[in-house]
């Protein structure tokens, strides 16, 4: 990431309330810190938008001419009341800090978000590689200070930028969608409006971890879609795999349609792609001569595009032979179909040929997904050539189907309930399978039955469906503390991000029951803190006043800073100090705890412990107690802060 591009981040993460690891808080930011203290109990979703470029943000020059221009957009996002609540924006975080959408009383969350405007504004025509790694590398700096994250961007390559998205994040656990429009978000009758504010209120509010597309009313699976029309408000289609969710009156997800991440891993991002790839299309009279020039090193990944089913012309034995000396040399060609619709198969006489000359089946990418894939799949060292064409076979990220498309199981079980309650409707029946799935699935969790959870997967239950209470089975399991049952889940596609009604996330239910092994198994998984400093600090500072030594070794292994202050700038240190706990007070020095922080009224950990004579405390301080000069200093520094 460019010096500029660090520089800009760091300012949205500083206006979102959060601070560095050891840095110093502003006073603006510990107003806004203790202002949330009051917020606890109303739940927030957290969004960063990557403002790339495009038609959505672009403004009117004299002429009429759509024109990028830089910082306008968000000015401009601040003027309208769909877009800004600014009168609760400026009392809870000032006139300049973070953008809030409107609250209604059936939102979930309120949505709070923040804009990376990219210095260089890029018109989508001219996205490289460079591009979606920066994107990408954008997201990796910010992934745990927000829930989801909205990508504004050009059309004209949307669906490339995010079928390499969904390749680049490994292990995504939280939404990532992209969107963009075709009349600019400022003009009066613009499609981008409705675009913009479904990709927020998607992105704070729903455990979908995936790339996406949103376009008219349609999420979409980034890596399953392509731009099917330069005019249409509906300008993407998916067209061999169904939507994971229509924005309409109502937000309808489709839970059982996310592809889910199965493996123990931790997000990251894998930010090096092969550029030398690119797409080839068959054409009647095509000669041998071009075919054999393309497939000319350095290429090394052609995605092929054929005709129907993946048919080539069966008299063309010279262009035959190009592919078949091609990839002996170590060239992966992809056979796709040039058709919106369907896959190719080896049905036909000309789809074996390609196959005997060791062209590999596509089945049914699009041709954006295919070419990143490659890319993202040749730039993997630790592969060799073999291991490269399997994977390129392979369901990675729910970009294909292999064999016959994908059909969902009966619901045996929530139909037979559905016809002794006499419910027939496609709407009745997934309102029950919500009801009854979950509290199956938690029931499960209580008996530790792993084999009841894999049958209930079996029947189509979303493992990370959520209950009344908005807790997953991965809540539950949390609180239990089995670890074999928290592996499963999470081997089985549970997320570690969801939240509750209460704002609180799996991690927050082992930390509170000290299950340290569970601990270590979601962090490994992606899980980390949330939730605004102060008030994880006061929760320490909680558990050191009653001297739970092993709850505050639950924080430390979730990553939090025992030197965090409370709204008074206490530690858990003053507490441990004051109440005289010896244990507790080895345990948070031995771990870094800063024996000299000091709270308001400028008094270390030493002073309260001479303030009421807490004896083991004073021996154990001892050594960090500062002179009286020192002492004078620090409250002088203190009341000049305070003051300031």
């Amino acid at each position: 990431m460019s010096r500029s591009s660090c520089e800009s981040l760091n300012n949205v993460l500083n206006e979102n309330g959060e601070t560095s690891h050891g840095g110093t808080m502003d006073s603006r930011t510990k107003k806004n810190l203790i202002n949330d203290l009051g917020n606890e109990n109303k739940p927030e979703g957290r969004v960063l938008v990557l403002f790339t470029g495009g038609t959505i943000g672009m403004m009117r020059n004299e002429q009429g001419a759509l024109v990028p221009i830089a910082n306008a957009f968000v000015k401009n996002l601040r003027k309208y009341p769909q877009l800004h609540d600014r009168e609760y924006a400026e009392k809870r975080f000032g006139a300049m800090g973070p953008l809030v959408l409107p609250v209604t009383a059936t939102d979930n969350r309120r949505i709070i978000y923040s804009v990376l405007e990219y210095s260089n504004l890029c018109d989508s025509c001219n996205m490289t590689m460079d591009e979606w790694i920066r994107i990408a590398n954008d997201i990796k700096e910010s992934y745990e200070y927000f829930d989801g994250f909205v990508i504004l961007h050009g059309t004209d390559t949307l669906s490339y930028t995010a079928s390499a998205l969904s390749f680049m994040l490994e292990a995504l656990g939280k939404v990532v969608i992209l969107t963009g429009s075709q009349v600019p978000i400022f003009d009066t009758r613009s499609d981008g409006l409705d675009n913009f504010l479904a990709s927020l209120v998607i992105a704070g509010n729903y455990n979908i971890p995936e790339v996406c597309v949103f376009f008219g009313t349609n999420l979409m699976r980034g890596n399953r879609t392509s731009k099917m029309s330069a005019t249409s408000f509906e300008a993407f289609h998916s067209s061999n795999f169904p939507p994971l969710a229509t924005a309409n009156i109502k937000i309808e997800v489709d839970y059982r349609s996310i592809f889910r991440p199965c493996t123990l891993e931790k997000f990251y991002v894998h930010a090096s792609l092969n550029r030398n790839v690119g797409l080839l299309r068959l054409f009647p009279s095509i000669t041998s001569d071009l075919v054999k020039v393309f497939l000319q090193s350095p290429i090394e990944g052609v995605v092929l595009q054929s005709y129907g089913t993946g048919n080539i012309p069966t008299n063309r034995e010279d262009i035959i032979e190009e592919f078949r000396a091609a990839a002996k040399r170590g060239v992966i060609i992809v056979n796709i179909t040039q058709c919106a619709n369907g896959c190719v198969s080896d049905a036909y006489e000309a789809g074996k040929l390609l196959q005997n000359a060791g062209v590999i089946s596509g089945f049914d990418m699009t041709p954006e997904a295919a070419l990143t894939k490659l890319a993202y799949v040749l730039s993997k060292r630790e592969w060799d050539t073999e291991t490269k064409r399997q994977m390129m076979q392979t369901n990675l990220r729910g970009e294909l189907t292999a064999g016959r498309p994908p059909t969902m199981q009966d619901w045996d079980l929530v139909e037979a309930v559905a016809r002794s309650l006499r419910l027939s409707s496609a709407a009745e029946l997934q309102e029950l399978g919500s009801i009854l799935f979950p509290a199956m699935l938690n029931a499960a969790v209580i008996r530790r039955d792993i084999m009841k959870l894999e049958s209930l997967k079996g029947y189509g239950a979303d493992i990370s469906q959520i209950n009344a209470d908005g807790r997953t089975a991965l809540h539950i399991a949390c609180c239990e503390g089995d670890i074999n049952v928290v592996r499963r889940l999470l081997k089985m596609g549970a997320n570690v991000h969801v939240k509750d009604r209460f704002d609180r996330t799996p991690l927050t239910d082992a930390i509170e029951y000290d299950h340290h092994e569970i601990i270590k198994v979601l962090l490994q998984c992606g899980a980390h803190l949330h939730g605004n400093a102060l008030l994880i600090g006061a929760r320490m500072c909680a558990a050191a006043t009653a001297g739970n030594k092993k709850r505050l070794q639950s924080y430390l292994l979730s990553g939090a800073d025992l030197s965090q202050k409370n709204a008074s700038g206490c530690t858990p240190l003053h507490f441990a100090a004051l109440h005289d706990h010896a244990e507790t007070i080895e345990f948070l020095l031995d771990h870094g705890a800063d024996p000299c922080s000091i709270d308001m009224l400028g008094q270390t950990a030493a002073d309260l412990a001479k303030a009421v004579q807490a004896g083991n405390a004073m021996r154990l301080l001892a050594p960090f107690k500062q002179d009286d000069n020192d002492a004078d200093d620090n409250k002088i520094v203190m009341h000049v802060n305070a003051r300031s």
